[in-house]
């Protein structure tokens, strides 16, 4: 995916980063360096009166910026939060389809990334780079994967709830985000996708209310089949079978479902590809 000493840019497209973080970004810094890449900040990083790094235009134009800065390899987005909607009518697409490289972001970016796949047809990145500073075996990991191409980053282990088999091409992300998409244009076709969702802060009640919309927007009638990431609140308190049953009220019998603790919020978080293809079977079912 990646070479030694090439470029790659660093940006907030959700909430501003706190100035306290300041330390984190200089070790994400310095950590890049170390694995042999050369890191290029945004010119926007910390928060406003308002939460934003910048208005909406400028944090549009910063990635724009990137994407069209032939040097620039590869694109990390370092935020999350609320506001990543606000740039997506401030962006050309086919700018973007002509400058593609791998851009990779999560939780709210969701939003950003979902929307680039749907308008240019590109896959996009889930995953956040910033774990990279927690531990040796995580920086290890990602220099395996994004400079080696092995996949230690991209092998997910999925536990079958319904079905035998889950093909198709991926779409989603944090549950919450994902449904800012609804009734855009930036929302995906999801006619025989496979979605992936996962939460951070999801209760009980926002889940059924989450799972309530799409299943009104007939998202569930559309879709190949279901990946469930981690649900990092729910699952302080209840075990992924607890989860599948809330799902169950909302899906068909014959839908495939599978779930994964390797996707989410957590610091080991694996990469999941917003429109790649994915094919996996329930083995343990033969």
């Amino acid at each position: 995916m990646l070479e030694i000493n090439n470029k790659v840019a660093l940006v907030v497209c959700s909430n501003g980063k706190a100035r306290e973080d300041k330390v984190k970004l200089d070790n994400l810094e310095k950590t890049l360096l170390e694995l042999g890449l050369v890191p290029v900040y945004s010119n926007y990083l910390y928060k406003d009166e308002f939460g934003r790094s910048a208005s909406s235009e400028i944090r549009s134009e910063e990635l724009m910026r990137f994407f069209t800065d032939k040097s620039i390899k590869a694109i990390f987005d370092i935020s999350g939060g609320d506001l990543s909607n606000e740039i997506l009518d401030y962006l050309d697409y086919d700018i973007i389809k002509k400058n593609i490289k791998p851009f990779f972001g999560y939780s709210d970016l969701s939003v950003v990334l979902n929307a680039i796949t749907a308008k240019t047809g590109e896959p996009t990145y889930l995953y956040q780079v910033l774990n990279i500073i927690r531990n040796k075996d995580i920086r290890n990991r990602f220099k395996k994967t994004v400079l080696y191409n092995e996949p230690d980053l991209v092998n997910i282990s999925w536990e079958f709830f319904q079905g035998e088999e889950i093909s198709g091409i991926v779409a989603g992300g944090n549950i919450r985000c994902f449904l800012k998409l609804a009734g855009t244009q930036y929302f995906p076709d999801l006619e025989n996708r496979v979605l992936f969702l996962e939460g951070l802060g999801t209760t009980v009640e926002s889940l059924i209310t989450h799972l309530t919309q799409l299943k009104q927007m007939g998202v569930f009638d559309k879709i190949a089949g279901l990946l469930l990431g981690t649900f990092t609140n729910l699952e302080k308190s209840y075990d992924k079978h607890y989860i599948y049953r809330i799902v169950q009220d909302f899906i068909a019998k014959d839908l495939p479902v599978a779930k994964t603790s390797e996707v989410g919020h957590d610091i080991n978080s694996k990469i999941l590809t917003i429109g790649g293809k994915i094919n996996i079977k329930n083995f343990q079912s033969s």
